[in-house]
């Protein structure tokens, strides 16, 4: 989640870029830096750490005269938070630099490449190396645009990225695919950002741009092509209403909803580099630092705690390594009893949760490895750790966790697929079919959640007012109904309570009565017919029952029951379908409630207290 501002016009270009720069900082970023042209030269000032040591850097500077320029703030992928790493990038051939959100999927086979043909690297990012690219295009094509598309058809993968070079020093070029990516339009001054805060100041009428379209900026005019053909395309302006912080939002309502619609690019950014579709398997160069478990012993709180729930059945049936989880404020003063060759595992969305780092440092005393799985580059757990592996969600800024979750899970289910490999029992087939599912379910994803936040909105009008709730669900459904109903109280005040569908007759069925519903996790699986029947007890009590399935099942023909449909995926990858309808539920019943939503009482993003 970096973000990018780039200037054409009037101003000097310098302290206004480093002002949207400051207003991308919601974003999270571990470096910055910027890129002009001034007196014929190109030059790039980068610093790691936050935006004040860049403008002290810049301070020592002339940079006045400079009215074209671009800057970034970056949230590392590839490579650690360095100066080196930053962006913008220079190519080591030719006076180009680019700043680049997104990642490059093939930027090691393109690597590869551009060294037998003697481009030099200077980084450990995947962004020099398309910049190199674009150089190696623009050796044999003296149109800066034709380079630019071409290298980007070299290119795999994600991205939002701009372009200036010394040749063309009032012009920034700018390209996004599966990226966010827009322009400014003002009067003698052009902007290209990652989202509108950067430039609201300035101008609010906005071009959005597209998957697959090239865009050319200039104090006076503006250009949008199509990346296949290098057409002239007709742009649409939209004007932009929004106050400063409503802009953040990138247009939704509440940070959640965004939040919860990011979830396919975070599913993403998660497997990039991650995945071997040749060899269908899962590799984390993060693991080689630590041997495959004999026991693993997953400790977290909250949603974290939940995904971890989630993650046991892949650890034990894939690698077959036994695996406990525990909520991490009961572990650090059960005085647990750590194996030889038992390894923990905290899972935290800020890498800064009191509990959780308790329990890692208790066991790094008694000697035990630690792998640590967070969101924050630089965070407390990110550092203690033995081996860290970074979720790559981008800044949560809602309090209630969304994405944080589905990252984990992407992240969790990678290792267990990784660690398979050495005496596991996932085999070619499964293994195949699990990673197309995933490579598909960001689309899949992205079609459904319109859908699933209007009926979302329905079922939330008719059950906010509901004295309390369950959420039941077997296997790895169990913790989705756990999270479930976690949200609904966290954002509703309404109480809700998460059970595995078999302890419903174990006394919680109780409660059953007209006013109070159920949410019943039924995806196809081998528990499918268990499941059922748990909802026949509850709906023989006339409770009103709403089935989260897959279409078509028979059997499902259950007086008083109704079903929220939604495509099926293979095995696991239906929890991902299925997490953001339970997600959306609670925004809705949140949002007719009237409650604020990304800051409900009482509760706080990252809890640094017991």
């Amino acid at each position: 989640m970096c973000g990018i501002i780039g200037y054409s016009g009037h101003r000097p270009a310098v302290p206004l870029i480093i002002e949207g720069l400051h207003r991308l900082e919601y974003r999270g970023y571990d470096s910055s830096g910027v890129c002009f042209v001034q007196n014929k030269e190109l030059k790039v000032v980068r610093a790691e750490g936050k935006l004040k040591l860049l403008e002290d850097k810049l301070a020592r500077m002339e940079v006045s005269l400079a009215t074209t320029g671009m800057g970034h703030t970056r949230w590392a992928t590839h490579g650690a938070p360095t100066e080196d790493n930053a962006h913008p990038h220079r190519s080591s051939r030719g006076d180009l630099a680019i700043v680049h959100n997104g990642i490059i999927e093939n930027y090691q086979e393109c690597k590869a490449e551009l060294l037998a043909k003697g481009f030099e690297f200077s980084s450990q990012t995947d962004t020099e190396v398309l910049a190199n690219l674009i150089a190696d295009e623009h050796s044999s094509e003296t149109s800066l645009l034709k380079a630019f598309a071409s290298a980007l058809e070299r290119a795999r993968g994600a991205y939002a990225v701009a372009l200036l070079s010394r040749q063309e020093p009032d012009t920034v070029y700018a390209a996004r695919q599966s990226a966010p990516l827009l322009l400014g339009l003002g009067s003698g001054e052009n902007f290209i950002a990652s989202d509108i805060p950067a430039f609201l100041p300035y101008t609010r009428d906005v071009v959005f741009l597209e998957d697959g379209e090239i865009a050319r900026i200039t104090p006076t005019s503006w250009e949008v092509f199509s990346l296949a053909d290098l057409k002239p395309m007709e742009k649409k302006i939209s004007r932009i209403e929004w106050d400063l912080q409503a802009a953040q939002k990138g247009g939704y309502k509440h940070f959640m909803l965004k939040e919860i619609f990011e979830q396919p690019m975070t599913i993403s950014d998660c497997a990039a580099g991650r995945v071997s579709m040749s060899r269908f398997e899962a590799h984390l160069p993060e693991l080689e630092a630590i041997a495959k478990p004999s026991r693993l012993r997953i400790v977290a709180c909250g949603t974290s705690y939940h995904a971890g729930i989630w993650a046991q059945i892949l650890f034990e049936n894939w690698a077959r390594i036994p695996t406990t989880v525990e909520i991490a404020s009961e572990f650090r003063y059960r005085n647990a009893l750590l194996s030889p060759g038992e390894t923990l595992l905290v899972v935290s969305q800020s890498g800064e949760t009191a509990d959780t780092l308790a329990a890692l440092r208790i066991a790094k005393e008694r000697g035990s490895p630690i792998l640590g799985i967070c969101n924050v580059i630089g965070s407390s757990i990110s550092r203690e750790a033995d081996a860290i592996i970074f979720t790559q969600a981008g800044p949560e800024i809602s309090v209630a966790s969304t994405k944080a979750m589905t990252a984990q899970m992407t992240v969790l289910m990678l290792m267990a697929m990784h660690w398979s490999k050495n005496g596991g029992s996932l085999n070619r087939d499964e293994a195949r079919l699990i990673l197309n599912g995933l490579s598909d379910l960001p689309a899949k994803l992205s079609g459904i959640l319109p859908t699933l936040k209007s009926e979302a909105a329905t079922l939330a009008a008719r059950f906010a007012s509901s004295k309390g709730m369950f959420f039941l669900g077997r296997g790895q459904s169990y913790p989705l109904a756990l999270e479930g109903a976690l949200k609904v109280k966290e954002l509703s005040y309404i109480h809700a309570e998460g059970y595995a569908s078999g302890e419903m007759k174990h006394g919680p069925i109780a409660l059953i009565d007209q006013d109070f519903p159920s949410f019943v996790l039924l995806p196809n699986d081998d528990l499918f017919a268990k499941t059922r029947s748990n909802m026949e007890e509850v709906a023989a009590r006339k409770g009103p029952v709403i089935a989260l399935t897959n279409p078509p099942k028979s059997g499902l023909d259950i007086k008083g029951c109704e079903t929220w449909l939604m495509p099926e995926a293979f095995g696991p990858l239906n929890s991902f379908l299925m997490l953001p309808a339970l997600q959306l539920f609670s925004y809705e019943a949140a949002a007719y409630l009237g409650k604020d939503v990304d800051q409900p009482r009482n509760l706080a993003k990252s809890v640094t207290v017991e």
